[in-house]
């Protein structure tokens, strides 16, 4: 599985990001994939995936099949996607 957090760094919601991230790194020892909507791989994902409120997570299969999106704020709690994350 993959899980990533696509979200754009210079926006008014990139502190609750960062906050999530650090928080969850801090919990769980493992870090997110992080996306620019903006950069050529990140608009493809969310054209793939029909994302266009940021920030938005997403879990993925290996095969690319969407299991899980969370989007906007609030932030999903950590323990939703650690249970993503645990093949990270």
């Amino acid at each position: 599985m993959k899980v990533q957090i696509i979200h754009r760094e210079h926006s008014d919601r990139a502190r609750d990001v960062r906050a999530f991230l650090r928080e969850f790194e801090r919990r769980l020892g493992r870090t997110l994939e992080e996306v620019d909507p903006d950069s050529a791989e990140g608009a493809s994902l969310c054209r793939l995936y029909d994302i266009v409120e940021y920030p938005t997570v997403i879990a993925t299969a290996d095969d690319g099949t969407l299991l899980q999106q969370w989007r906007g704020l609030p932030l999903p709690l950590i323990n939703e996607v650690s249970y993503y994350a645990k093949d990270i």
